[in-house]
């Protein structure tokens, strides 16, 4: 377990994903300060928040529970029953957070088109 918040990594896994911590932030229903605090320890991550970055960036929770620093609880396991929706709703919010990335670079470059 790692004492303090392991950035380099959880870093590495967003490029990996081709997310960034603003993607982060919204999925957290967090502003990207306050990702910020998280990223540099000053913030702990509930265990809601584990579950959350797991499914972001396609790692166990007892990674990001690893990676997170030592004080970060694990979040709980749904029943067996609900494993089948709860890795449903990670898809559909994994392709949430694309749509999201897709029309905000649709909006930047609609505001780009109209400056020229």
């Amino acid at each position: 377990m790692a004492l303090f918040f392991d950035q380099q990594w959880f870093d590495d896994r967003l490029q990996a994903t081709g997310l960034t911590r603003d993607d982060v932030a919204a999925a957290l229903g967090l502003s990207r300060p306050e990702v910020d605090e998280i990223w540099k320890d000053q913030r702990e991550v509930t265990p809601n928040q584990v579950a959350m970055l797991a499914r972001l960036l396609s790692a166990p929770a007892a990674e990001i529970v690893n990676r997170a620093g030592v004080a970060t609880p694990s979040p709980s396991q749904p029943p067996a029953g609900d494993a089948a929706l709860a890795s449903r709703l990670a898809d559909i919010d994994a392709r949430l957070t694309r749509i999201e990335r897709a029309i905000a670079d649709l909006q930047s470059l609609v505001l780009a088109t109209r400056g020229n």
